[in-house]
């Protein structure tokens, strides 16, 4: 089977620091697509002048923003990277050499990603390797899951790729822990709004099991104080999102969260 196209699609909101380094590492890519939920910096033209087509579109959701996304591509392949993530040269190899063979073999393909936090790559725990479908045929494919923590579903094969993505997710600590706060808040209204509702159990129960498991059952205590930090955080959010949605459960006013 002979070469495909590929289309690179990447949602943005006031991006301007990191979305240079993003399109650099996409420029493989037959095209880039950037929509962007209006940004107040320079996003948008830091993305056209680096050759990617901008589209501008009120802010939906990151699920249903992706979607859109995915829909406005012109290949049927595509890969999907966030504003934070760079493409490393080995998985550009990977992908390079699937497209030059048509993508035979599966419809979509899990991608690895390191996060660095704090000056240094996690390499354990809960945050390595972080498997997602990024890279997928869009005819067999639609994000699916809440709004928020959103995901690739796939009709068919899924195979597995090596190389791995680049996540530069927290400029600072308090980035990390305000922007994992909102999560929790949408999550919990996603939740809710699904059906889902909880006790008091899961409250205390599932923030002890990630932080254990992270630490201790996938070695994150290998990445020393980050690992515990980063470990720490997350299972913070947990318990702040369950909190929220058992809040809900019994009418418990809490503020609504935009994104």
């Amino acid at each position: 089977m002979g070469a495909s196209g590929l289309s690179a699609c990447i949602i943005t909101l006031d991006e301007a620091e990191r979305i240079g380094d993003c399109l650099a590492s996409l420029s493989f890519c037959d095209e880039i697509v950037v929509v962007d939920a209006h940004s107040s910096d320079a996003t948008r033209a830091i993305a056209a002048r680096l050759g990617a087509r901008v589209i501008e579109r009120d802010w939906p959701g990151y699920r249903s923003q992706k979607q859109y996304a995915t829909d406005a591509a012109r290949h049927e392949w595509v890969l999907s990277v966030d504003a934070d993530e760079r493409v490393t040269p080995a998985l550009r190899a990977q992908i390079e050499a699937l497209r030059a063979g048509g993508f035979a073999g599966a419809r979509g393909w899990t991608i690895p990603r390191m996060t660095e936090y704090f000056g240094r790559f996690l390499r354990h725990g809960n945050a390595w390797p972080d498997r997602q479908i990024r890279l997928y045929d869009r005819r067999a494919a639609r994000w699916s899951g809440y709004e928020v923590h959103e995901k690739i579903a796939v009709t068919g094969p899924v195979g597995a790729l090596a190389g791995h993505l680049e996540h530069y997710a927290y400029r600072s600590l308090d980035d990390q822990l305000g922007r994992l706060d909102r999560y929790a808040a949408l999550m919990a209204e996603q939740m809710y709004a699904a059906g889902r509702r909880c006790g008091i159990t899961p409250v205390l129960l599932n923030p002890a099991w990630r932080l254990l498991r992270g630490l201790l059952v996938k070695g994150g205590l290998l990445d020393g104080w980050r690992g515990w930090l980063y470990h720490l955080v997350e299972a913070g959010y947990v318990r702040r999102k369950y909190l929220r949605l058992w809040a809900l459960s019994r009418g418990v006013a809490v503020d609504r969260q935009s994104r």
